[in-house]
C-alpha cells in the first residue's frame, strides 16, 4: 500500500480525506494532500497514539478505518522512550524511523518482515562446522557464497523455513528482522540470550523491533556518536553501508530531522505561550 504524503493528488487522497472527516476532521474532499490534510492526519495519529509524522501509511489508514490503533504497532511513546535511552533529540529518532524503517514490521498474517541472506547462511553454516559448499550445491537459493535470491515479503519467510530445515539457529541468524532490519547474528552483541530469544522478541511487536535498533546503536560507539551529533553522512554510511549514497539516505535523514525539529520547536513555543498567565 502506498504511503500518502503532502503534495499527493487523486482518488486515494480523497478517500483519506473522507476517512478523516468520518473521525471528526473538517476537510473538503479536494483530492489534494495539502496542509489542512497533513494537520488532520497528525491530529488523528496523536489521538490514536501512533507515530506522528503526517504521513498516511497503512497503519494510519487502518486506524482511521477501525477507529483505533492495532496491538503491537509502534507508537509515539515508544519513540520518546528510544530517544531518552539513546540521549538524542526526539527529532533524530523520528527521522530515523521515517527514513530507515520499513514502515511496517509485520506482514498481514502477523509474521515479522524479514529478508533472508543466503550468503550469511553460507558463513553461519561454515562457522557451525557444516559442509557449506556441499549444501550450496544442493540449495543454491538458500546457501550461497554470493548474496541474492531475494523473493520479498512472505516468500522470505518460506526461504527462512527451508533454511531452518538445514540448521535452525543458523537460519535465524541469517535473516534481517523487523522495522529496522537488524541481522539475527548480532543477537549476542545486543544482549539477547540466544538467536532464538532475539527472533522471539522480533515476533512480539514493533516496539520490540525498535528496542533491537536502540541496542544496535548503543553497542556501536561510532554509530551512536553520529546519531547524537546528527552526522547523517556518517550515520547512513555505518548503518546502510556504501549503498546509502545511491538512496540519498543522508540527505533524506537531514531533511526529516530538520522538519521534525521545526515541528517540535513550534509545539514547545505553543506550550510556553499557553502557560503564560493571562
Amino acid at each position: 500500500m502506498t504511503t500518502l504524503r503532502r503534495g499527493n493528488l487523486g482518488a486515494d487522497v480523497r478517500e483519506l480525506q473522507r476517512l478523516l472527516r468520518t473521525r471528526g476532521a473538517t476537510l473538503d474532499l479536494t483530492g489534494e494532500f495539502d496542509d489542512a490534510t497533513a494537520s488532520a492526519v497528525r491530529a488523528a495519529q496523536s489521538r490514536y497514539g501512533l507515530v506522528v509524522d503526517g504521513l498516511a501509511g497503512p497503519k494510519t489508514l487502518l486506524a482511521l478505518q477501525l477507529d483505533g490503533r492495532q496491538p503491537g504497532e509502534l507508537g509515539a511513546d515508544d519513540l520518546r522512550r528510544a530517544a531518552a535511552t539513546l540521549d538524542v533529540p526526539l527529532a533524530s529518532v523520528r527521522a530515523v524511523n521515517e527514513i530507515e524503517s520499513l514502515g511496517l514490521g509485520f506482514l498481514p498474517d502477523r509474521r515479522p518482515v524479514i529478508l533472508f541472506e543466503r550468503h550469511i547462511m553460507y558463513r553461519q553454516l561454515r562457522a557451525a562446522g557444516h559442509d557449506a559448499n556441499a549444501l550450496a550445491r544442493h540449495y543454491p537459493n538458500i546457501v550461497n557464497p554470493k548474496r541474492g535470491g531475494y523473493m520479498g515479503k512472505a516468500a522470505e519467510q518460506m526461504r527462512l523455513a527451508r533454511a531452518s530445515d538445514i540448521d535452525h539457529a543458523c537460519a535465524l541468524a541469517s535473516a534481517s528482522w523487523g522495522l529496522f532490519q537488524i541481522m539475527g547474528y548480532h543477537w549476542e552483541r545486543l544482549g539477547y540470550a540466544s538467536v532464538q530469544d532475539f527472533a522471539d522478541a522480533m515476533r512480539l511487536g514493533e516496539p520490540q523491533q525498535l528496542d533491537a535498533f536502540v541496542r544496535f546503536v548503543q553497542t556501536d560507539p561510532a554509530l551512536h556518536k553520529a546519531l547524537k551529533g546528527q552526522k547523517w553522512v556518517t550515520f547512513a554510511s555505518l548503518f546502510n553501508g556504501p549503498a546509502y549514497k545511491d538512496n540519498l539516505y543522508d540527505v533524506k535523514l537531514a531533511r526529516a530531522f530538520a522538519r521534525y525539529g521545526a515541528e517540535e520547536g513550534e509545539r514547545e513555543q505553543e506550550t510556553k505561550q499557553e502557560q503564560v498567565p493571562a
